[in-house]
């Protein structure tokens, strides 16, 4: 893979860490590009894919493994231990996930190279369900991102390139509280020549393909506005904000130069999504990052679930007019639209610096 070496994995009390390093600056005119490819759920007790899920990302492993650097939502923990938070009398809106340690493989073997943690099923199992989900990552040379404080620096030849995450959870870095989410980027951009903030936000369900400017509520969580997050984030130092938790497709808008996708939806589980109407429709971002961050061009590789949530093609291009209907209607001339062939444009793009 292209990927060259992990830096610093830096959070206060964070297992492992090491000193970060300040990035050398780019050279005029580098690239590089980054895959995003929203929910990924490697099997729990509602389903357990064969051969440690070694075949749930086969239909995307050549666009993830052809980036620089591919990420994804990685929803549930990895190791068997811990305290399930669901009691088995719980309610029906109360999911559990968790796969064996060995599922990790599948990740790296389809091309992921860092994951993000900072969601809602990250704490399934509690403290010892997170040490193990690091454990199998990092025996998989997989990193992560999304703990309270955290900066995960990955070095390329052309850009050294930190990532952070944010959920409205106590198990994340708070992405309701704007003061330390503009702290934290900034402490990142000190780091590296780009910063990626990762987002896990917004209320869930076939019906919320759109980005409201307001907080959302779901299942009595307050799970924060996305927009006031994300433009914060761009505003302090974000190159690019990735995002999930709707489990549906949502806009894309280019943000002073920078691109945000609200959400990619699922992109893989196994009997463990949802899989009716637009929750079926997903896609595979991939974007090209200008020398300073700034938002050079990209594709979405429209795709679709099948089975027990498996991706694959969509030669329909389903997922594109989704996404470029409600990016238009939600963010007008800041709407990113999608090309019949996948390539992104924006009205109001600025020239390459």
């Amino acid at each position: 893979m292209p990927l060259v070496a992990l830096i610093a994995a830096t959070a206060p009390g964070l297992a492992g860490a090491v000193p970060g390093a300040r990035a050398a600056p780019t050279q005029p005119g580098e690239t590089f590009t980054l895959a995003w490819g929203g929910d990924v759920t490697p099997g729990s007790a509602y389903g357990l894919p064969p051969a440690n899920g070694r075949d749930m990302l086969a239909g995307v492993s050549t666009v993830l493994a052809g980036a620089d650097i591919a990420a994804v939502n990685l929803e549930g923990t990895l190791g068997l231990g811990g305290v399930a938070k669901c009691a088995p009398r719980a309610s029906a809106n109360c999911f559990s996930f968790q796969a064996p340690a060995a599922n990790a493989v599948a990740l790296g073997e389809a091309g992921v190279d860092i994951v993000n943690v900072a969601n809602n099923h990250a704490n399934d199992y509690g403290a010892i369900g997170q040490a193990l989900t690091a454990r199998a990552l990092r025996r998989n040379g997989i990193a992560f991102t999304g703990r309270p404080g955290q900066i995960t620096t990955l070095r390329l030849p052309r850009a050294t390139v930190a990532f952070v995450g944010f959920a409205p959870y106590r198990w994340a870095s708070p992405l309701r509280d704007l003061g330390a989410v503009r702290r934290l980027v900034r402490a990142a951009a000190a780091q590296a020549n780009v910063v990626v903030a990762f987002m896990h936000a917004g209320a869930e369900g076939a019906d919320k393909t759109h980005t409201p400017n307001h907080d959302e509520v779901a299942f009595g969580e307050r799970r924060g506005n996305a927009r006031a997050f994300a433009h914060a984030a761009v505003r302090a130092g974000a190159d690019l904000v990735l995002g999930s938790g709707p489990h549906v497709l949502r806009g894309m808008e280019v943000y002073r130069g920078r691109l945000i996708a609200y959400s990619l939806g699922n992109l893989a589980g196994f009997h463990n999504f949802g899989l009716g109407g637009r929750t079926a429709i997903s896609g595979v971002l991939r974007v090209r990052v200008g020398p300073v961050g700034s938002f050079a061009a990209g594709t979405l590789e429209s795709l679709h679930l099948l089975g027990p949530g498996l991706p694959a093609p969509d030669p329909s291009g389903a997922a594109g007019r989704l996404v470029s209907a409600v990016s238009v209607q939600d963010f007008g001339r800041r709407g990113v639209r999608v090309a019949p062939d996948g390539s992104l444009a924006v009205a109001a793009l600025p020239p390459p610096a």
